[in-house]
């Protein structure tokens, strides 16, 4: 669930978000680390410098059609209006485009998103020792809306941002209500209920809830279309992870024509690999978190 903050409390400075701005996520810690981007993607990468501290990781969402410059420069010109020096500020292809955006840190899908096309970016620092702080700044917008990353890093001994609580996602019951409502308001749902194996795009034999409720709310919406897009854990490589990604989404997309009567006109599948984490692949539990397929709401005309 989204709750709806006209500003967010930073460590330092109070920022004031756009008018109508949605926290989509949320999470503090009192000592983390934060890998700070110090330049633009640079031939073999990003050049890095792990700083510890007081880690805040905030999304935003702004529905409308306000450009990633108009979401972007107020943001920005706080910053450097309440002392904030520019480390890196960059747009788009002069920041190293999608191998940039995928060498720093991103919350995942559905609560963050990034147009490979359109984003803009901002590193800051303020103070110096002990007292040092810094900030990111990471700006992309969809076609419906606009999506804010903003992420802040202080002495251990600062307090931690408050953050809004997050309601974790549910699949539906039959009826496609719960399914249908967060299709509607956070743009997307994972399918928590569909486990695919490492390595394998085959969906297992059962009744899944999940696409019992996506089906139902699918047939009472007509004009509704959905992305099905895979994900993988992150062993083995890119190109191998993509290619079964988007055939884990394809098997979820013809259980749903063969077994529950929906449209094709209303589905396609698509597959990003490993590259939307939502938990670390280091466990075997974040590795299981990893596989997954979710559906996104691309139009309802």
């Amino acid at each position: 669930m989204f709750i709806l903050a006209p500003a967010v409390a930073l460590a330092a400075p109070d920022l004031s978000m756009p008018a109508g701005a949605v926290q989509s996520a949320g999470r503090a810690t009192t000592l983390d680390s934060y890998a700070l981007p110090l330049d633009v993607f640079q031939g073999g990468g990003v050049p890095m410098r792990q700083v510890e501290g007081a880690v805040s990781r905030t999304a935003w969402q702004v529905e409308g059609d306000a450009t990633t410059t108009a979401l972007y420069t107020p943001l920005r010109d706080q910053l450097i209006g309440d002392g904030f020096t520019p480390v890196v500020e960059c747009a788009t292809d002069g920041c190293g485009g999608f191998d940039f955006r995928y060498a720093i840190e991103v919350l995942p899908e559905p609560d963050m998103h990034v147009d490979l096309g359109d984003f803009l970016f901002l590193c800051a620092e303020r103070g110096t020792g002990a007292s040092q702080e810094f900030v990111t700044l990471l700006v992309s917008r969809s076609s419906q809306r606009g999506f804010i990353q903003i992420a802040t890093i202080g002495p251990a001994t600062a307090p931690p941002v408050p953050v809004a609580p997050q309601t974790a996602t549910a699949v539906s019951s039959g009826d496609g209500s719960s399914i249908g409502a967060q299709l509607e308001t956070r743009g997307a749902v994972a399918l928590d209920d569909l486990v695919f194996q490492t390595g394998s795009a085959q969906l297992g034999d059962g009744d899944f809830a999940s696409l019992r409720g996506l089906a139902a709310y699918l047939a009472g919406h007509p004009a509704a279309q959905v992305t099905l897009v895979g994900h993988t854990d992150a062993e083995g490589s890119l190109a191998a992870n993509i290619s079964l990604s988007e055939k884990r989404a394809r098997s979820v997309m013809e259980r749903l024509i063969r077994d529950f009567a929906v449209s094709p006109t209303q589905l396609s599948a698509d597959g990003v690999g490993f590259l939307a984490p939502r938990a670390s692949n280091l466990t075997e539990d974040g590795r299981k978190q990893n596989r997954r397929v979710e559906a996104m709401l691309a139009s309802t005309r």
